[in-house]
Formats: structure tokens, sequence, C-alpha cells
């Protein structure tokens, strides 16, 4: 009996051995929920810039690198993406939108590319035909330079819109045209005074045309009915599936006259506890309700990787399309004008000192050269005021820099979130308004990248179409829609594919804190990816404009697949 127990005992030792040794040398590893392979995986991590694949579990990435490597995390229920030689990189980060707005605009009258004022009056006829009575009419994005740079009047348009209020804005949103009916709605007559911050333009015998900028557009604003929770959902499903189609996976909704910051708010908090939402969102309120957010914070907390809050937005001055952004000089094609700021620099330094110290994100629209300095110059103040902190200060655009403050970008840290779309569309009239020498410091990517400034980049839609490729495009090749500089205008200040691509990742997820969980492909990041049809960095600039995204995938599901 003994030899029999030792002889079995002697069995079991040697089984229980060879089993220890088969899970050392072949480790079983999980089924991924989600597979990508045979891709050029641009990662954005500095440790691993390419890969082949990606294996995603639940929301999060567990693994990046070869298909080999990756290839033992498929299993029978694994959803495996073949890329066929595409390019997967993070999903893109949109810095920049006004998301409610641009979901109306979907819906709305169609003017961007209206060539004439007999084309802008005929496509408001049309759609005025397809309203209710009374219905108001907004959105628009019209641009007059594309007609000689005659502003539109209310008389072009108020014998074919004598039922509906109209109220349609300029393409950069500081200025907009009404119509008599929606003048009389708001109470605006040739008595009206002007608005400090903004202006009623007035034909010679002191008469609205129609016309409002900046601070005055308010006066209109004020009487358009506040839209329903439907008519909202309904907006920001548009608004998501727009962008889902383009590769955007978070935006940053730096609020409009429709969502208003809060009901934009209240509209996704809704859809994310009926688990709607399929954008990631970073919702921004107004500067001047910074106690309101504080106070809501304090509440609700600041939310999750689906929908976070934090931050104010602020503004300095207009647009230079408008003629309203504030400048050191006068405009070169208007001498005896230069723009103005929206608020005295008191009110606004107050206002930014009391959300910064109670740890909001300051997020200051700022265009012209002079509200650049102005900013900057609060900035510093805020920073004193407040003692040293985490604060990623932002500012929103900085498209026209004097060349003296281009450094204090990097040095103060302040992030400048700017919109490379701009830069090609502005691009076809700006020097006309600033002349040669201001517009070398125009959109100035490649100055401020080199100096060691952070630059987060976005669209500013509805103002520009949401669309990263074509901000890479325009980062990359500065050739003006017009096709009048092909070899990009002000090529000096051209960037890198890389370059682009990373601030439309990895420095949109900085500018929002979040660059521990997004912006870059690596194990412990949330699975928000988009795959493109070719290697953008690997084909002629000008024709990275043909590219397509193919999938979007948001949490590691695919929330968009090209038809």
């Amino acid at each position: 009996m003994a030899c029999l127990f030792s002889r079995c005992s002697r069995n079991l030792l040697f089984t229980i051995v060879l089993a220890a040794a088969a899970a050392c040398s072949s480790p079983q590893t999980p089924s991924a929920s989600l597979v990508v392979t045979g891709a050029r995986v641009w990662t954005g991590d500095p440790e691993l810039p390419w890969a082949e694949a990606v294996a995603v579990s639940g929301d999060e990435i567990v693994a990046v690198g070869t298909a080999a490597e990756v290839a033992p995390w498929i299993g029978g229920g694994t959803q495996v993406i073949d890329a066929q030689g595409g390019l997967l990189t993070p999903g893109f980060i949109d810095t920049h939108v006004h998301f409610l707005a641009g979901g109306a605009a979907i819906a709305s009258v169609q003017l961007r590319d209206a060539q004439t004022p007999e084309e802008f009056a005929g496509r408001i006829e049309a759609f005025a035909k397809t309203a209710e009575p009374g219905e108001w009419i907004l959105g628009g994005a019209w641009d007059h330079t594309l007609w000689g740079g005659e502003l539109p009047h209310r008389d072009w348009i108020d014998a074919v819109t004598p039922d509906n209020p109209l109220w349609v804005f300029r393409l950069d949103g500081h200025m907009a045209l009404a119509n008599s009916l929606a003048l009389r709605q708001a109470g605006i007559d040739a008595d009206t005074p002007d608005v400090a911050g903004g202006e009623i333009i007035r034909d010679e015998d002191g008469r609205p045309t129609g016309i409002l900028k900046d601070n005055a557009m308010a006066l209109v604003e004020a009487a358009i009915p506040v839209p329903t929770e439907r008519q909202l959902e309904g907006y920001l499903d548009a608004a998501m599936q727009y962008v889902a189609a383009n590769g955007v996976t978070t935006v940053h909704d730096m609020y409009d006259s429709v969502g208003n910051g809060w009901l934009g708010i209240e509209t996704y908090r809704r859809a994310a506890a009926r688990g709607d939402l399929i954008t990631r969102i970073y919702a921004v309120t107004p500067l001047g309700e910074w106690q309101k957010l504080a106070d809501d914070i304090e509440r609700n907390g600041r939310g999750n990787e689906w929908l976070k809050t934090g931050g104010v937005k602020g503004f300095m001055d207009g647009s230079l399309g408008s003629h309203t952004a504030a400048m050191l000089e006068p405009f070169t094609d208007t001498p005896d004008e230069s723009g103005f700021l929206l608020d005295s620099l008191d009110n606004l330094r107050t206002m930014m000192t009391g959300a910064d110290a109670a740890g909001l994100q300051l997020n200051i629209h700022a265009i012209g050269d002079r509200a650049i300095r102005d900013l900057l110059d609060i900035f510093l103040d805020v920073a004193e005021a407040n003692g040293e902190r985490d604060r990623r200060l932002r500012m929103e655009h900085a498209q026209h820099i004097h060349p003296d403050d281009v450094p204090r970008f990097a040095v103060q840290g302040v992030i400048a979130s700017m919109q490379p779309y701009h830069s090609i569309d502005d691009g076809r009239w700006a020097e006309d308004v600033i002349g040669a020498e201001r517009s070398q410091t125009t959109y100035a990517f490649k100055s401020l990248i080199d100096s060691g400034a952070h630059v987060a980049l976005g669209s500013d839609w509805f103002v520009a179409p949401a669309d990263p490729l074509a901000g890479i495009y325009a980062a990359v090749t500065r050739r003006t829609l017009d096709g009048r500089n092909p070899d990009g205008w002000v090529p000096e200040q051209k960037i890198t594919v890389e370059q682009a691509l990373r601030g439309y990742t990895y420095e949109g997820a900085y500018a929002s804190f979040e660059e521990d969980r997004k912006g870059m492909l690596k194990p412990g990041t949330l699975a928000d990816m988009v795959l493109i049809d070719r290697d953008l960095t690997a084909i002629a600039a000008e024709t990275i404009r043909d590219a397509k995204v193919l999938k979007t995938i948001v949490g590691g599901r695919v929330v968009y697949s090209r038809p």
C-alpha cells in the first residue's frame, strides 16, 4: 500500500507541476468586448506612438500593440473590426462648439454659401413657406463678403417673411439680421438707444436696418421664445449625430443663445439620465453667472465622464468680420474704427477673479490684439490674487496676436483654444481688414506651439463646420477657401499633421483636465476612437480634405459607421 500511495503521490505532484507550468507559459487572456485590428494606429502616446491593433473591455482600452500581441484578446463574443489599413486615432475632441445652436441650425435656413443678396433672400423666402405663422426663423450663418461686403437689410426680406419674425446670424455669430416683424416684437425702433459694447446699425434717417452687433443683439434675443424641452432634445440629437459622423467624441460646449448655458446643462442631464448621450460634453456656462455654477457644483458635483461642468465663458471683444474685435491700431479698411471691448476691464477682472477663486476654469473669448493683451494682463492679475494652482486658463480663439504677446501664452500657462478652419475662411479677406504685417501672427499655430504653449483645436461650430479633418487640412495647408493661396496664407504658421492630431486629441483633453482618461490610446484610457480611411501622415497635405471617417467609437461602442 505504501508503494502504491507513494507512486500516486508522485503522479499527482507531477500533474500539478505541469499544470502550473502551462499556466505560466500560456496565460489565459480574458476576452475583449471589441478589437480593432489591421490598422495604422496613431496612439498619441509618446511611449508607443504607433501600433496595429487595440483591444477594448467595456468602455476602456485594455491593450495596444501589434496584431499578434492583441490577438489573444479575441474571444467568441468579441466584436472585431478589420481596419484594412485605415488610420485609427484617439477620438477627436472639439474644444469650442455652440452645441444646441448647431443642432438647431441643421434644421433651419441655410445661408452660409449664399452668393448674392438675391440668393440670400430667395433661400429665406423658400424656408418661410415651410414655417408655421408666428414661428421664429433662426440660424442662417450668412457671409456678406461673398457678395462684396454689403450688409443685408431688413428691406431685402420683409416682403417674404410677413408672418414670421426672423433673426439670422452672420457666420461668426457677432452680428445678425432681424426683419421688421422681429424688431417690432423686440421693441426696437429709431428711438432705441445704442448699447454699450454693441451697435444698432441705422440708415441715413436713423432707422434700424435690422443689423445688430454683439451686446445689442440681446435686445432681439430677449424676445425669442424659450425652446421647449422637445425642441432642445431634437437639437441635441441632431448635434450628436452630426459630430459623430465627423469623428468627434467629446465637445466643449461654449453655450449659445439657444441653450444659454443652463438650458443646455438641463437638456444634457436629462439625456444622460436616459443613457442617450453618444457624445461626451464639457458644458461651459456664462462668466457673469459664475456664482450660480459654483452653487450648482456644490449641490451636484462636476459630473462624470459623459457630462461635466466647471468652466465659465466670458467675452473680451467681438469678431474681425464684424469689425468688433478690439485692436491696438485702427482697421486698415476703416481707419476711424479699431473695434471695442464688450465690458470694462474692471468688471471683467472682478468677475474672472471671483470665478477663479471659486475653483472654476476661465474660458475667455479674445480675438483682437488689444483684447488678447488685456486678457493676458487680467490672467496675470487673477493668478496673483488667488495664488498658485493648476487653473489651466483658456483663451478662446486667440486669433490676432501681437508678436510681443506670443511668448506670454507659454510663460503664463495660458491654453490657446483655436479653430484652424477660420484661418482658411477668414484668410480670404482678413488682410484687407488688418493688413499684411498684422496678418503674420494671425492664427499663429506654429509660433505658439514652437514657444511651448498648449494649443487645443476646435471648430466654433455653428460658425464653422465641426469637422476635425477639415480643421487638420486647414492647419496643415492654410489654403484659403477661395483657392487664391495654394501655398498657404501666411505659410510660416503651418503645422504638421501630427501636431494637428495632437491639438484635436491630447490637447483637447488637457484643456478640460481629462488627459489621464482621453486624448491617447493606451491601457486605462476611455475607448474613444475614430477610424479614417487613409493615413493622414502619409498622404499629400492637399488631399487630407478628401479623407473620410469610417467609424466613430465612444466608450467602446460604435456610434457611427459610414454607409
